[in-house]
């Protein structure tokens, strides 16, 4: 099974359909939202006047499906959906969207008509299929680029760390991203080399500015395969009156294959006040604490939410040395003048990490979290959110997660509803 980078303590849309039924009318182009970020073509409603000859394949897209982990994409020769009218069947898509090859299939393949099915980890059925569409109103016949698929247009700000994705074109395997600052007349920041669908960028956007970014297709020596995606726009801001810094559960991410960058696994979308994510996957708190400086204080924030430890007591760090972190972070925040809120880390589910492949726990675990969690809640300022998303051993409701690291929809939602309920009882003064 081809999952993703299991989003964040490794490092590497809000959306629902009542078992998917109008799964790909509710929105094709899964991100790329209005306001910072290009915008592509939700659906082709024509196709082009001057067709080429032949239909070599044809990209349909849908929007997530939560708690989703992959995708089944049926071709039909006609709108009758019966057995014996499928054309094709594609397995394990684990992106929002497929280009699905058709050059065997002649001219005929216009007429075709596709459903897609939300699927979980072990390839059971979320819900039911989608009503069948036509290619003709519903497809992009023959792409020249990958199309993105992020949503940071969608959010109250662009995160600090981001996560660049895509849909690729049939059977590319190799990709390459360029990002550029476009308040710098377009001047090149970086070249980034990936693989099926999407790339973590390790440098913080922490320069108020206008940036984008944009994906093309190439060999396994790099030679371009496709034309360069359209560019997607975004911009970072300051000052951002909440901040939150954090590992992968605040970075985003979910079901081990929908990457941050969407906003269906990213706590802040469900935050009634907006807060500006700085979030990286894979810290441990000694090493939120490192980045401080130049994380934090760029976004000159009035308030500071402060979730970490799950990549500390996972790992081999005695929860005595995480409390010292989070002291160390708290005595920063009160040297700038920023008031640290401590959110209460969240439990894990060693069965599921067995089941994804994920390093096991130390088996005192819980004694360090326990720890964790007494000292936070003796803060002035602090979040529990542990309970309802614990389970009657003291681990990670199994129903909430899919690796047993990050809690999924449910688990996000609940998350990011409590943690911007108490910033809004709290500090009111700071909304107006």
């Amino acid at each position: 099974m081809k999952l993703s980078k299991l989003g964040g303590l490794l490092m590497a849309a809000n959306v629902f359909v009542t078992g998917i039924g109008s799964i790909a009318e509710a929105g094709a182009v899964p991100g790329n939202g209005q306001g910072r970020e290009a915008v592509a073509p939700r659906h082709a409603s024509v196709l082009p006047e001057k067709r080429p000859e032949r239909i070599f394949s044809m990209r349909v897209t849908w929007a997530p499906v939560p708690n989703a982990v992959k995708y089944q994409v049926v071709v039909l020769r006609s709108a009758e959906d019966t057995p014996d009218n499928i054309a094709l069947t594609l397995n394990d898509v684990f992106t929002t969207g497929v280009d699905i090859p058709l050059r065997s299939f002649g001219e005929e393949a216009e007429g075709y008509y596709w459903k897609v099915c939300a699927l979980d980890y072990y390839g059971n059925a979320i819900g039911r299929f989608s009503d069948p569409l036509p290619f003709s109103t519903s497809g992009t016949e023959n792409p020249d680029a990958p199309l993105p698929t992020t949503e940071y247009g969608k959010m109250a700000y662009t995160p600090e760390y981001l996560v660049y994705s895509w849909i690729p074109t049939a059977g590319a395997k190799n990709h390459q991203v360029e990002v550029r600052s476009e308040s710098e007349g377009g001047r090149l920041l970086r070249t980034l080399s990936a693989d099926d669908y999407d790339v973590y960028d390790s440098q913080p956007f922490n320069v108020r500015g206008s940036y984008s970014w944009r994906v093309r297709a190439v060999t396994d020596s790099g030679e371009p395969l496709t034309e360069w995606s359209p560019k997607s726009v975004f911009s970072v801001t300051s000052p951002t009156p909440f901040a939150a810094l954090g590992d992968s559960i605040t970075h985003g991410g979910g079901v081990m294959s929908l990457p941050p960058g969407y906003t269906l696994y990213d706590w802040e979308t469900y935050s009634s006040v907006p807060v500006k994510n700085l979030g990286l996957s894979g810290n441990t708190t000694q090493e939120m604490l490192d980045r401080f400086e130049q994380d934090v204080l760029p976004f000159s924030p009035r308030v500071l939410v402060i979730m970490g430890g799950v990549n500390d007591y996972r790992g081999s760090t005695f929860g005595s040395a995480t409390v010292d972190n989070l002291i160390a972070i708290r005595d920063k925040c009160d040297m700038y003048g920023i008031i640290p809120v401590f959110v209460t880390p969240t439990p894990i589910q060693p069965s599921l990490m067995r089941r994804a492949g994920v390093e096991q726990p130390p088996s005192d675990w819980q004694v360090h979290q326990q720890y964790i969690n007494h000292w936070i809640m003796s803060q002035r300022y602090a979040i529990d959110i542990t309970g309802p998303l614990t389970d009657a051993y003291g681990n990670l409701r199994a129903d909430y997660t899919t690796d047993g690291l990050h809690p999924d929809y449910d688990g996000k939602k609940y998350i990011g509803e409590t943690i911007g309920s108490y910033l809004a009882s709290h500090f009111t003064w700071l909304l107006y």
